[in-house]
């Protein structure tokens, strides 16, 4: 099936015992997520899924636009599952990529608007030790007439982080995954890829810098959906579409509180839950 993913999770078969040589699939739970790593070790055998080589985390939850009432324990979830994919917290830049105005594309802008900035400040007297955090919403290029990729290059050569965070609205290919899917990987990420609206990449060869990217399914292409459902490709002239939650309002909302909080709580690593929500 010609399907538009960003997700890893989606390229493999679920119900396939046996992996192409070069990909490795392992399982875990909690008691509030259920968490599948897809590691690519192969090149040509993430040609074949359309992943480049690296690790992709996939947190599965209830619906994310609900009020949780485990939410501090989803966010040590995936607090946990970025720290073990992260290098070096000493300096980190995070990026909330998309446009602020159409909602479905929110989240990064909306999610960076919560993460803890201290560049300015580290170093204060009286202040507890901290990670130096630069926070940036490059916006789109539609806005700027510059890609976000070209922007983040500017800053790390001038702030040099020691890690690149970006934070992103995904595409997936089912349905049941809008809006309860949170994707961690160490590959970096193509914007606008799921859309068909690749920008240039953000990863570590072209940033110079280990990247990790955060991203949420917000939206899924009609055809897509039709194809996953029915095993069918419906007819080339038809319209297509991109399809969003009703919610997605509350959705973006609440999932960028999620991801702005457990990123903090990664990075932050000396400030209390408590410390962290003031801050926030």
């Amino acid at each position: 099936m010609s399907i538009r993913t960003d997700l890893a999770v989606e390229c493999i078969d679920p119900d396939s015992r046996t992996l192409p040589k070069g990909i490795k699939r392992r399982m875990r739970k909690s008691s509030v997520c259920e968490i599948t790593e897809i590691i690519v070790t192969d090149e040509m055998a993430g040609l074949r899924i359309g992943k480049t080589r690296g690790r992709y985390i996939t947190v599965e939850t209830d619906r994310l636009s609900a009020h949780p009432s485990d939410f501090e324990e989803q966010a040590e979830n995936i607090a946990d599952e970025i720290k073990g994919i992260a290098e070096n917290t000493e300096r980190v830049l995070v990026a909330g990529l998309g446009n602020r105005n159409i909602t479905p594309d929110a989240l990064g802008p909306i999610a960076a608007s919560q993460i803890i900035a201290t560049r300015h400040i580290n170093g204060m007297s009286g202040l507890p030790d901290m990670a130096e955090v630069t926070v940036v919403s490059p916006g789109v290029t539609g806005q700027t007439g510059i890609e976000a990729a070209e922007q983040l290059s500017a800053v790390c050569s001038m702030v040099k982080p020691t890690l690149l965070i970006v934070i992103d609205a995904l595409a997936c290919s089912d349905i049941s995954r809008l809006g309860t899917t949170i994707q961690i990987t160490d590959t970096g990420i193509s914007p606008g890829s799921g859309v068909q609206n690749r920008r240039k990449e953000i990863s570590r060869i072209t940033m110079g810098v280990p990247v990790v990217a955060i991203g949420v399914p917000t939206v899924i292409d009609m055809h897509t959906a039709v194809e996953n459902i029915t095993g069918k490709a419906p007819e080339k002239h038809l319209p297509n579409m991109m399809i969003t939650p009703r919610d997605i309002d509350e959705l973006i909302r609440r999932t960028a509180k999620l991801i702005a909080f457990a990123v903090n709580r990664a990075v932050q690593k000396n400030l209390s839950d408590e410390e962290i929500i003031s801050l926030m």
